[in-house]
């Protein structure tokens, strides 16, 4: 049996023992292993060995979204005035 058909499996069996989809567990899954993927980078940011460009290439996602998930979590960064004076 292949990786991939114990995955299906299991997931099929939780499915059938709790209220949920397997399209659910998949999702609550993915948001799970996503956080878990945002922390791991976020001490590396804190640490200064992690740039916001390369985490977000890493992540998948936009540098605003980043920079929403730094100041959810009460993190001090750098930020960018556009409305300097040299415009």
């Amino acid at each position: 049996m292949s990786n991939l058909a114990s995955i299906k499996s299991e997931i099929e069996k939780y499915a059938n023992q709790s209220n949920l989809t397997e399209t659910q567990i998949v999702e609550r899954l993915e948001k799970h292993y996503f956080n878990k993927k945002v922390n791991d980078n976020l001490k590396l940011y804190k640490k200064g060995k992690k740039k916001v460009s390369d985490i977000t290439k890493d992540l998948k996602i936009s540098p605003r979204k980043f920079y929403a998930i730094l100041a959810k979590k009460n993190i001090v960064h750098k930020k960018y005035n556009k409305d300097s004076k040299n415009a």
